[in-house]
């Protein structure tokens, strides 16, 4: 089973290629963490992830010192974690990005979690990806509603 889980995460994404670093440990396959400087184990999840801050990195150019990974927050008072966040030069979030595994239909439930995150992060812009399909949108404040977006803009000062 471990096996055919690595090999669902190595499947090929609907992003351009990037040059990725791995390493076997424990026999399990480990993807390097550009952003966390460390070996992570690779899962389907995990894959999207890492193809979602290339594809910020370099076809977007956010600098990758905007740009923070895996972190917990608070929402409603239970423990929670986003997959990837891009700030503004000024410490504001410019993005909010909701990973999920490339066979996750996006669906209601995934904008409805990315939009309860962002009652505390207050990002400018939330994307949503499975690696296959890519919404982007902004979710203006007090609405209920999604501005959809055809891409999220390149960075600029």
């Amino acid at each position: 089973m471990e096996k055919n889980h690595q090999f669902c995460a190595m499947i090929r994404l609907n992003f351009p290629a990037y040059d990725f670093r791995f390493k076997n440990s424990q026999n399990k396959t480990l993807i390097f963490d550009g952003i966390r400087k460390k070996f992570v184990v690779l899962t389907p999840e995990e894959w999207v992830r890492q193809h979602t801050v290339q594809y910020l990195i370099c076809h977007k150019k956010y600098p990758k010192s905007m740009i923070n990974v895996e972190k917990q927050l608070l929402v409603n008072g239970l423990r929670k974690r986003y997959d990837v966040v891009v700030f503004h030069p000024n410490g504001g979030i410019c993005i909010l990005v909701e990973c999920k595994a490339p066979g996750i239909p996006l669906d209601q439930g995934t904008f409805d979690q990315v939009a309860r995150y962002n009652l505390s992060l207050r990002a400018e812009m939330l994307m949503v990806t499975n690696g296959m399909q890519h919404y982007y949108c902004k979710m203006p404040t007090g609405e209920e509603k999604y501005a959809f977006l055809r891409d999220i803009p390149e960075f600029s000062r």
